[in-house]
């Protein structure tokens, strides 16, 4: 296994993911410096991922000649510039527009990060890979979030996106240095891109792949329509703000990263029964945030919403691998526009809740929606959330993408 490498990875996805959602964060400091409603700073987080989910799917099919090692690190460097601008912006509108740079080649980053980890890792062990880079994911969450937040609280939102910028420019230089080649693949290398785009939007016929996007959709619109408001929230509840909010978020995201540790090494052992048991976490802990309940029950309820959670990202990029082993580029992009509405969705509704007053709403939105996700990962079962792909079926996949 190519650890240095998956470690590149993994500190890549920690930057975008921390980047992406550090507005959730410094919402009320990007208000009050742009002189723009918190709820207009909601947005940012929608329009990113319309943007994201627009565009990955012909950006995905028009880069597929392009060598992975390269383009990854093209990524990089755009979210680099974005970041740089938008630490920046003189107006709201500017920081948006920077925000939209970084979300064209968010799709692409995401669409190939999935099977770039699958070619570093030994045969059958791709979903261990994946837990392995999707620690930075978790390190988003469990320090990129609550560091960058307070960060911001102390010398300003945009020292805190200056930082992002910063970070990703070391993974450029890094990305460079320790991935090893990676060519396209030769079916790709035969396949115009009109015929690659065809080929990602026809993948959506298969039902495994709908199922697995769809679950992604109705998961992430429930999680994000809340989390997005996080800060508003647990002042309400439990009256933290400030370093307190900086605290929770780091305890939330430390949970997540326990629980990724914990379950990362099962994800290619009964990856469908761990996704359940997270979601049914999640619905309790989002449910808990409905009524006002003080400091203890509010922390206790963040805490495990941040366990559930940020494991099970894990679990459905590794099994996207798995339902679509031909075509993984391609499934991987439908994954990421999946995921991308799911987060433009659900911030979007819950801007429009917060508006209209009904800020107690969205945890209960967040909990039916998770629900309604056990429902269908039990209805689909094995079919979406198989085990790994034995050493032999792997081997072959391998021969017939080289074929």
């Amino acid at each position: 296994m190519n650890r240095p490498g998956l470690a590149v990875l993994g500190a890549s996805t920690f930057f975008y993911v921390t980047a992406e959602t550090l507005p959730v964060g410094l919402l009320p400091q990007i208000a009050d410096g742009l002189s723009v409603d918190e709820a207009d700073v909601g947005l940012l987080l929608t329009s990113y991922a319309v943007v994201a989910a627009v565009s990955t799917i012909p950006l995905t099919a028009l880069t597929m000649r392009v060598p992975r090692h390269t383009l990854i690190a093209i990524t990089m460097a755009i979210f680099v510039v974005s970041q740089a601008a938008a630490a920046f912006a003189p107006t709201f509108l500017v920081l948006t527009l920077a925000r939209l740079v970084c979300a064209l080649a968010h799709g692409v980053f995401w669409s190939v990060i999935g099977p770039v980890t699958a070619r570093l890792a030994p045969p059958g062990q791709a979903g261990r890979a994946t837990a392995l880079v999707f620690v930075g994911n978790s390190l988003a969450i469990v320090l990129g979030v609550p560091l960058g937040t307070a960060l911001g609280q102390w010398l300003g939102w945009r020292v805190a996106v200056g930082a992002m910028a910063a970070g990703g420019a070391i993974c450029v230089l890094l990305l460079v240095r320790v991935l090893p080649k990676l060519p396209p693949l030769p079916h790709d290398l035969n396949v115009r891109a009109g015929a690659q785009l065809r080929a990602a939007v026809g993948i959506i016929r298969d039902r495994q792949v709908a199922a697995l996007c769809l679950i992604t959709t109705v998961l992430v619109i429930g999680h994000f329509a809340a989390y997005t408001y996080i800060a508003p929230l647990v002042r309400r509840d439990a009256g933290l703000e400030g370093v307190a909010l900086s605290a929770l978020l780091l305890g939330y995201g430390a949970v997540g990263l326990i629980t990724n540790y914990v379950l990362g090494r099962h994800s290619d052992r009964r990856p469908g029964q761990i996704v359940v048991g997270l979601l049914i976490v999640l619905a309790a802990a989002a449910a808990a945030f409905a009524p006002v309940l003080g400091v203890v029950p509010t922390v206790v309820a963040a805490l495990l919403w941040g366990g559930a959670f940020t494991a099970i990202p894990v679990f459905l990029a590794s099994s996207v691998l798995r339902i679509a082993p031909r075509a993984r580029d391609a499934a991987s992009a439908l994954y990421v526009v999946a995921f991308q509405i799911g987060i433009g969705g659900g911030a979007f509704l819950g801007e429009r809740l917060v508006r209209a007053g009904h800020l107690g709403t969205l945890p209960l939105v967040t909990a039916a929606l998770a629900v309604v996700a056990v429902l269908l990962v039990v209805s689909v079962g094995r079919r979406v959330f198989p085990a790994r792909l034995s050493e032999e079926d792997h081997h072959r996949v391998e021969a017939q993408l080289a074929a």
